[in-house]
């Protein structure tokens, strides 16, 4: 499998796409004017505590008040336990935990997404190429994904061995799956860097007024070169000379083996034109994603849940049905994971395959779908399919989706995805020149609306309004409004 990165710098914004294969994958969008926030540090104000929630809000500086659960709050007696202090022992009640007015130093761990603030925690952690450096903490965790037990146990007695020796505070470390191979010198010197960060970082603490950002996170390509950066991964190309310039420095003195893969792209064309990342993203802010062989994904997202619907389309299959469907449910599975990861799309999914009889054929979707979410940076848990033909799963949500960063709800159907029909406007028309008759004298009425609307009233409902002007005995006019929605509409008294 090939892999490339490509950086696209502007004044405005940053934006990272993930090819695979020459296929897009993951795009990673960050706006100037509104950068994400997860994984930066806050000094905030308790503002309010709600028990009957077991929550908090803290006034970290922001638009709305950011969220604080009770068991995202460290205590005293168990910062031991690398989960925040929620697994394993009963949640406090949160007034015991917090009041108002109290000061509390937090890590964001969801980006604020529609109307809800961020969310916040207490278990501080800063990343770094190798590590994960958490503060305050006595454990040394690693990623599931190195399944290699005997490079597992040689990266744990590697960190554990420095922490020993190390005269720094107490600090935990999770080695991330990058790390897979790396040597000792590499690991020594990550933990270095993040023991003289966590330094500086308490030094900013105890001199920062209420509200204060204590540390901010990368920018999103030097994040990029950080996070993203595989030994699959064959380039790193960046558009911009400034930032290729700045991303360069910076691997040259924390990623040495990144340096010889980073590329200027110079080129007249602009570089996601050239791998047709543009019209990908266009089609991934679509409902419909069309399969190759003919059949098709619908994908809904709403607040509570996204659901993806599989239906066969144009495939016909060559055998019998069950073939087709299990063939059809086959690609699904494989464009769903693109697309989840594409769209960036988290919380509760319902995928909707189409029935399958055969309990093989159940097991063989399920196989493909999880191997091609192995290849996933966000964590999702995936279910057995359900007595109704369901798949459940979850992806961890931390920041919008490419829908949610790049559009709004639309002001003419308010965000349903539907507008009345014209015949509907017709009819609403011809019922507000009645309630309005009953209630005003006038000698007519001029009926204000848009092209098709006027049009349909003089023409298919033209005998509907002559019947409406005899029963009221007035006349009615009409006038076309170009800047009016189809919904839009006025009754003008004459």
């Amino acid at each position: 499998m090939t892999e490339e990165i490509l950086i696209n710098v502007t004044p405005v914004e940053t934006r990272v796409a993930l090819v695979e294969n020459g296929m897009l994958q993951e795009v990673y969008i960050e706006r100037t004017g509104r950068r994400g926030i997860v994984g930066n540090i806050y000094k905030g104000k308790v503002v309010r505590v709600l028990p009957g929630m077991e929550a908090a809000f803290v006034e970290i500086g922001l638009e709305r008040a950011a969220f604080i659960h009770a068991s995202d709050i460290v205590r005293s007696d168990n910062k031991d336990d690398s989960n925040g202090g929620s697994q394993g022992r009963p949640v406090p009640d949160i007034s015991s935990l917090l009041r108002e007015g109290q000061s509390l130093v937090v890590q964001v761990t969801k980006d604020p997404i529609g109307t809800k603030g961020a969310r916040l925690t207490t278990q501080l952690s800063i990343p770094s190429r190798y590590l994960v450096y958490m503060p305050g903490t006595d454990h040394v965790g690693i990623s599931q994904r190195i399944e290699d037990e005997e490079e597992r146990e040689r990266l744990k007695n590697l960190v554990e061995s420095y922490r020993e020796e190390s005269d720094a505070p107490l600090a935990g470390y999770i080695i991330r799956t990058v790390t897979d191979g790396a040597g000792e010198d590499e690991l020594k010197s990550d933990i270095k860097f993040l023991e003289r960060l966590w330094v500086s970082v308490e030094d900013k603490i105890k001199k920062a007024k209420v509200p204060a950002v204590i540390y901010q996170d990368l920018p999103l390509c030097i994040r990029t070169i950080r996070d993203l950066v595989r030994p699959a991964t064959e380039k790193i190309r960046i558009d911009s000379k400034e930032s290729f310039q700045r991303v360069k420095s910076f691997s040259e003195e924390f990623l040495i083996d990144v340096t010889d893969r980073l590329e200027y792209y110079p080129g007249e064309r602009p570089v996601f034109d050239l791998y047709g990342v543009e019209d990908e993203i266009q089609k991934a802010l679509g409902r419909k994603v069309q399969l190759k062989s003919g059949g098709y994904l619908i994908i809904d997202q709403t607040e509570a849940m996204t659901t993806i619907d599989v239906n066969t389309g144009g495939f016909v299959g060559h055998r019998n049905l069950e073939e087709t469907i299990f063939k059809t449910n086959l690609e699904a599975a494989r464009a769903i994971s693109r697309q989840l990861r594409l769209r960036n799309l988290g919380g509760i999914i319902i995928l909707d395959f189409i029935d399958m009889e055969d309990p093989e054929h159940q097991r063989s979707v399920l196989r493909m779908l999880e191997k091609m979410l192995e290849r996933d940076h966000a964590k999702t848990k995936l279910s057995c399919v359900s007595e109704l033909g369901l798949v459940e799963m979850t992806r961890k949500r931390t920041t919008e989706s490419l829908g949610q960063a790049l559009c709004e709800p639309c002001n003419v159907c308010d965000g349903s995805g539907y507008i009345k029909t014209s015949e509907t406007v017709c009819y609403e028309i011809l019922r507000e020149i009645l309630r309005i008759n009953r209630a005003y004298d006038a000698t007519g009425y001029l009926v204000m609306a848009s092209q098709g609307v006027i049009d349909r009233l003089l023409d298919e409902e033209s005998d509907n309004v002559a019947d409406l002007e005899t029963f009221i005995g007035k006349s009615i006019k009409f006038q076309v409004e170009v800047m009016y929605s189809q919904i839009q509409y006025d009754v003008v008294l004459i």
